[in-house]
């Protein structure tokens, strides 16, 4: 008998793969219930800052707010498709968290009356800043989903930090069933 298959045979082999397996397993799972509980959509209202901080770690901005509370802000731009905000008050309870960008949201925006500030606030930082030849200033791009389809936000705001409009479209992706090569 090879030494393989005489390893086999003795069941050691079905043991170890078994335990490893199970080991596998079980990484496994603890992975997916430590992503969902850090998922800062998940973060029940009340939770005090300590366990909410020990929860969803570091968030990618803090933005004061009125009353003395904090907005903790959570993105995942420029290459996911969510920004969540995570608001606190003064006391230091979590009140609510929301999904920012969301076409509902975009309609708050108020054009010639909100600053860059604002956007940072409600949106957080973009996924990238580009410029066209009919608009002096900086067109500010997030990525979303709006359910199956990936989506831009546009938002125009002038030299002064004044945000003059906003807009919406489909992302452009690579065709899957077109070859390039």
């Amino acid at each position: 008998m090879k030494p393989l298959a005489a390893f086999a045979a003795s069941g050691t082999f079905t043991v170890r793969w078994r335990r490893a397996a199970a080991a596998g397993a079980l990484a496994l799972a603890a992975g997916l219930l430590g992503a969902c509980a850090s998922d800062p959509g998940r973060i029940a209202p009340g939770t005090p800052r300590a366990e909410a901080q020990q929860a969803l770690g570091q968030p990618t901005a803090r933005y004061p707010l009125p009353g003395g509370g904090e907005r903790w802000q959570y993105s995942y731009q420029p290459n996911g498709q969510r920004v969540v905000n995570v608001d606190l008050d003064a006391a230091g309870r979590v009140v609510g968290r929301y999904e920012a960008l969301t076409e509902a949201n975009f309609t708050r925006i108020a054009a010639d009356q909100w600053t860059r500030d604002d956007v940072l606030r409600e949106f957080g930082r973009p996924a990238r800043v580009q410029g066209v030849h009919n608009f002096r200033g900086e067109i500010w791009v997030w990525r979303y989903a709006d359910g199956p389809t990936w989506r831009l936000l546009f938002i125009d705001i002038d030299p002064q930090g004044t945000v003059r409009g906003w807009s919406a479209g489909d992302e452009p992706l690579p065709d899957a069933d077109f070859d390039t090569r």
